[in-house]
C-alpha cells in the first residue's frame, strides 16, 4: 500500500502514473470510511491533473483489468471514464500540501457501501 508522503520527501519522490492509478483503489486512500475489497465496482471516473500522458493512463487502467484483483459487476461494463488536465496540481504557498508533478482523483460507485451501510442498520 502506498502510504502518503511526507512533503520533504514528495519533492524527490514523484509517483508514476501507475502508482497514483493503483493507489486510488487503497483502502487508506478513500474519503469513505468503508473496504471497497468487499464490494464490486460499477463505475470508475478518474482526473488525472499535471505531466500524464494517455499512453500511461491506458496501461495502468489495463493492467488493473487484467490482474482482477480490483473486482467489477459482471452486468455493467467495465469501463472507466477518463480527464487530464495537464496543468499542475496547485499549493497554496506556505501550505501543508507539497508541490507534485502529478495527481489523480477518483469518484466511483461500489457495492461496498452497501456492505457498509446495511452493516450500520443491524449494529443500530
Amino acid at each position: 500500500m502506498i502510504r502518503m508522503q511526507y512533503k520533504e520527501k514528495a519533492y524527490h519522490e514523484q509517483l508514476s502514473v501507475s502508482e497514483i492509478t493503483n493507489a486510488c483503489f487503497e483502502p487508506g486512500c478513500q474519503m469513505v470510511k468503508c473496504d471497497p475489497r468487499n464490494g464490486k465496482y460499477m463505475a470508475c471516473c478518474l482526473l488525472f491533473r499535471g505531466d500524464v500522458v494517455p499512453k500511461d493512463i491506458n496501461s495502468a487502467i489495463s493492467v488493473i483489468k487484467t490482474k482482477r484483483t480490483i473486482q467489477f459487476v459482471d452486468w455493467c461494463p467495465t469501463g472507466f471514464k477518463v480527464g487530464i488536465n495537464y496543468q499542475p496540481p496547485t499549493v497554496v504557498p506556505n501550505g501543508d500540501l507539497a508541490k507534485l508533478q502529478r495527481a489523480v482523483c477518483m469518484l466511483s460507485n461500489t457495492t461496498a457501501i452497501q456492505v457498509r451501510t446495511s452493516t450500520e442498520l443491524k449494529e443500530n
